[in-house]
This record gives structure tokens, C-alpha cells and sequence, in this order.
């Protein structure tokens, strides 16, 4: 687990930091589709992203699904850290969007490494600034983008987090988590596939040119 440490976070943690996350750090792999944290649970461990993605989701009143961000490697989740201080229930969930390989640090930690180490700090704020960043992005596309620079925008994140051109989500899946219907995104990946922009097959849809 140090060598992944080292590896991700050489570049800005200490190594006094970096020999302490190892010391207390637990080390967890989630299959893609996994839950790392429900709404509503009490947040016990800050994750830092070794490997893979998570995607980081709302729900309104009716159960419906907004896609907020994503996390990458390097990453934590400003929600998660928020919660941590006020020791409050979740307010998001966090599905894995592929294999993902975690270090869950105990909440304990936050406040005295906050004090203890600038760097730790400096990362949290950084975390707090990209996360809102991002969830105002999410928010300027809802209030001023149509549904079809939404779902362009949708598709060109999934390429960016996984690195694949190959979008293994159903229309159902895509309408869920742009809060719209399924044959609304169906529609338009029909019309992004006339344009030659996409191709689209069983349960998946290929990047051609966006």
C-alpha cells in the first residue's frame, strides 16, 4: 500500500504524511457498479483514490438520480469531508464507475492532520474548490444547456474518467443520471448517431467523433 501511496501522492503529501496514511489508512477494493457510500449513512473514513472512478450522485424526493461529479485517482470527495466535520449523515451516494481501488482514513485524522501537516490542507481546500467547481458546472448545464449539449457534455466526461471511447451504460442509465427521460436520451444519441458523431450498440455506445 506505500508503494501506491508514494505512487498517487508523492507529489503532494510529505512523507511523514504519507507514513501515516499508511500506519492507519485501510486499503479497499469496490467492483465497478459497487456502492462506497449511501445516503444517509454516517461517514466513518475519508477515501483517497488510488485506482479507477466513482461517481458521486443526488436524489430528489422522487428517487430520481443526478450525476453531481466524478473522482479520479489522486481525489477525494469534498461531500464526504464535509460530512466528516460536521459529523452529519450522507447526502450523497458514491457508485463505483469502475474497478476502484480506495484508502479509507479514519475522520479522526482530518482535524489533526489539518493542523498538523500543510500539505494535508492544502489538498483538503483544493478538494473543496474542485468539487464545487464541478458541481457548479453541473448546475450552469441544467439551468442554461439544452438536453442535447447536456448529454454530449455527459458522454465526453465518461470518456475522460474511463479512458475508453466504449460507454457501457444504457439509455436508462444515462436518463437517470441526467434526471431526464429515457426516451428523451434516446432520441438524441439516435440523432448524434445520424450526425456520425457516436455509434450505438446493445447496452453500450461508441465515440466517434465528439
Amino acid at each position: 500500500m506505500l508503494d501506491n501511496l508514494k505512487e498517487n501522492f508523492s507529489h503532494i503529501f510529505e512523507d511523514a504524511l504519507i507514513d501515516e496514511i499508511g500506519q492507519v489508512g485501510v486499503l479497499k477494493e469496490v467492483k465497478e457498479g459497487e456502492k462506497v457510500i449511501e445516503i444517509g449513512d454516517y461517514v466513518r473514513s475519508i477515501p483517497l483514490l488510488l485506482k479507477g472512478a466513482i461517481k458521486i450522485l443526488r436524489e430528489d424526493d422522487d428517487g430520481d438520480e443526478l450525476l453531481l461529479y466524478f473522482l479520479e485517482r489522486g481525489d477525494t470527495c469534498a461531500m464526504t469531508l464535509t460530512c466528516c466535520l460536521g459529523q452529519t449523515k450522507s447526502e450523497i451516494r458514491a457508485i463505483a464507475e469502475l474497478d476502484t481501488t480506495l484508502i479509507m482514513i479514519p475522520i479522526q485524522k482530518m482535524e489533526e492532520w489539518t493542523g498538523k501537516y500543510k500539505s494535508w490542507r492544502n489538498f483538503v481546500f483544493q478538494s473543496y474548490h474542485a468539487r464545487l467547481t464541478e458541481m457548479l458546472e453541473t448546475i450552469d448545464s441544467i439551468a442554461f444547456y439544452n438536453m442535447d449539449e447536456r448529454l454530449v457534455k455527459y458522454l465526453q466526461n465518461k470518456k475522460k474518467v474511463t479512458n475508453d471511447s466504449l460507454i457501457n451504460s444504457t439509455h436508462q442509465e444515462i436518463a437517470y443520471e441526467l434526471h431526464t427521460s429515457r426516451v428523451v436520451v434516446s432520441r438524441l444519441l439516435k440523432k448524434l448517431e445520424s450526425m456520425g458523431k457516436i455509434e450505438l450498440n446493445r447496452n453500450s455506445i461508441k465515440i466517434v467523433s465528439l
